[in-house]
């Protein structure tokens, strides 16, 4: 049993994420065939359209094409400032998550339904998969992990609006009643969930973590230690030079598309040593 696991980033991840599974599929290597998918922030965007099993040709190709997004978005210092005492002041990742949640509420931002018209625009599928597929997100009020899925009463496009909801940049998205952030405010990639399969791939623009947020390296550790073959990918001097400095800057898709893309043929040997041994 193989899950793939896919991690925040902004559009730069977002892309390059495309690059990467689009490159390893060249190769022969075809992930969208895991068992499960796992989707936190701009990996959920991509997870949700893998476990459809949308195109990953067609999907690459789209990263190519300019996107109609206005001025690029970003966090300011005040947030930046704020957003690493809420990690670093606390090693409780509820406290930590409870924090970031009442930065995001309190923050200036575009109005939450236009923020979901524009994630409507961007998400070419709109029901839940048959495939298993957890979208994560933290609960701005409690700090509490949330994982969505189909069983769940949101709908795909709250999931994942609510797992790109980066604090003091976008609103924190409504469900049932309740306040939901992005779920890297937990970590970059929630690559725990993929506990219990054979084989997990990681694919994670974003690895370190800091205070009360999980790195990637300390839970692929621990998959490994319960028996699982895993792999994370994670981007190379030419993809973070692609990224920019801005990674929700619209303008760097292309390239960090290409670049993922490139790196996918460096590393797809160590991933099919990996997937096929699930």
């Amino acid at each position: 049993m193989g899950a793939l696991v896919l991690g925040g980033g902004g559009l730069t991840g977002i892309s390059w994420e495309w690059g990467v599974l689009s490159g390893l599929a060249a190769a022969g290597i075809d992930l969208t065939r895991a068992d499960l998918v796992v989707g936190t922030s701009a990996g959920s965007v991509v997870g949700a359209q893998v476990a459809a099993g949308l195109d990953l040709e067609e999907r690459f190709a789209a990263q190519l094409a300019p996107l109609d997004a206005g001025p690029p978005a970003r966090m300011g210092r005040v947030d930046l400032a704020r957003s690493a005492w809420a990690v670093l002041s606390s090693r409780a990742p509820a406290r930590a998550g409870a924090r970031l949640g009442r930065m995001a509420l309190n923050a200036r931002t575009i109005p939450e339904a236009e923020r979901a018209a524009v994630m409507r625009s961007r998400l070419p599928v709109r029901e839940w998969p048959e495939r298993p597929l957890l979208v994560t997100a933290v609960d701005a009020a409690t700090g509490a992990f949330t994982v969505f899925d189909r069983s769940g009463e949101a709908t795909l496009l709250e999931a994942v609006g609510a797992s790109c909801a980066v604090p003091g940049v976008y609103p924190p998205v409504t469900i049932g009643g309740r306040r939901y952030i992005d779920g890297g405010a937990r970590s970059a990639t929630n690559a725990d969930l993929a506990a219990g399969h054979d084989a997990v791939v990681v694919i994670a623009p974003i690895t370190q973590g800091f205070g009360a947020i999980k790195g990637v390296a300390d839970q692929a550790a621990e998959l490994r230690r319960a028996g699982a073959e895993v792999v994370v990918i994670s981007p190379d001097p030419a993809s973070r030079r692609a990224f920019g400095r801005n990674s929700l800057d619209p303008a760097r898709r292309p390239p960090a598309a290409r670049a993922g893309r490139r790196q996918a043929a460096a590393i797809a040997e160590a991933v099919a040593a990996v997937w096929t041994a699930g």
